[in-house]
């Protein structure tokens, strides 16, 4: 094995009724559990989606409304992904723009607990294309010198993703076998996003900024003043779940360092009045 774990990676695919990560849903999950010692698990689940998978998805991955039918929900198979990924860091093809936030808004969609944040998450699609600019069958071919021929398969594809990412490792000697460089060289964006949508993100300064339309680039705590009604319209519009939890929670680090600061500002006046009294 040419890489170097301390904790179980957990390569994974999914196939979803569409592509849109706020409102389509999972009917397929499968995941290569790799254990640091070499020892490989796996769970390939069909999900229920509770909507309809239409025949143009169908086609493309070849799971069926018949096949899902009574396959169980999300909501019924949660607690098993949680249970099997457990410590894991997460690895797949295209995940940090696809899967990873899909995954995260069935969670919540769920209102299952589990926190992603504490995840290093391997992109392979990035690293490939930051190194020879190809898609998944292509990188199947261009690394393993072997033909993808049953692609959409959430099976087929994460094995071939797991294959492709120890080739790249074998090949590339600027690459470090450890997950935290792998991570952050996978990353597609300059800053590090902080949500899996890749909507709000941290600055140099350490900073949390928005990383999208008319205010990319500047910090949430500048525009909750600037243009207060910002926050609000992101919670009301169609943005992830998760992207949403992540913004709260950021608007709650600025209430509560507005609130320390004017109790710091309070303390400090009256402690003056004090000495003055005194004096």
């Amino acid at each position: 094995m040419n890489i170097q774990l301390e904790k179980p990676l957990c390569v994974f695919d999914l196939e979803t009724t569409g592509l849109n990560i706020s409102k389509d849903r999972i009917v397929q999950i499968a995941i290569l559990k790799i254990h640091p010692s070499g020892k490989k698990e796996e769970l390939n689940l069909l999900i229920n989606p509770e909507m309809n998978i239409s025949d143009s998805n169908s086609a493309i991955h070849g799971v069926t409304n018949e096949m899902v039918k009574d396959a169980p929900t999300f909501k019924d198979a949660g607690s098993e992904i949680v249970a099997f990924i457990g410590t894991s860091d997460l690895a797949g093809y295209n995940s940090n723009k696809f899967d990873i936030p899909v995954l995260a808004e069935e969670f919540l969609r769920a209102d299952i607990e589990f926190d992603l944040s504490t995840k290093d998450c391997v992109d392979i699609q990035n690293i490939f294309h930051k190194m020879e600019q190809r898609t998944l069958v292509a990188a199947y071919k261009f690394y393993c010198s072997k033909e993808l021929t049953n692609a959409h398969d959430a099976m087929a594809d994460t094995v071939a993703t797991w294959e492709v990412f120890e080739k790249q490792l074998e090949q590339y000697d600027n690459l470090k076998p450890n997950i935290d460089f792998l991570a952050d060289f996978s990353r597609n964006s300059v800053h590090k996003n902080i949500d899996f949508a890749g909507r709000l993100a941290i600055n140099e300064n350490n900073e949390a900024i928005y990383n999208f339309g008319k205010h990319k680039g500047k910090t949430i705590k500048e525009i909750s003043v600037s243009e207060p009604g910002y926050y609000g319209w992101m919670l009301e519009a169609d943005f992830p779940r998760y992207t949403k939890k992540i913004l709260l929670q950021e608007m709650e680090k600025i209430k509560a360092k507005k609130k320390e600061e004017n109790q710091h500002d309070f303390n400090s006046k009256l402690s003056q009045l004090q000495n003055k009294f005194k004096g």
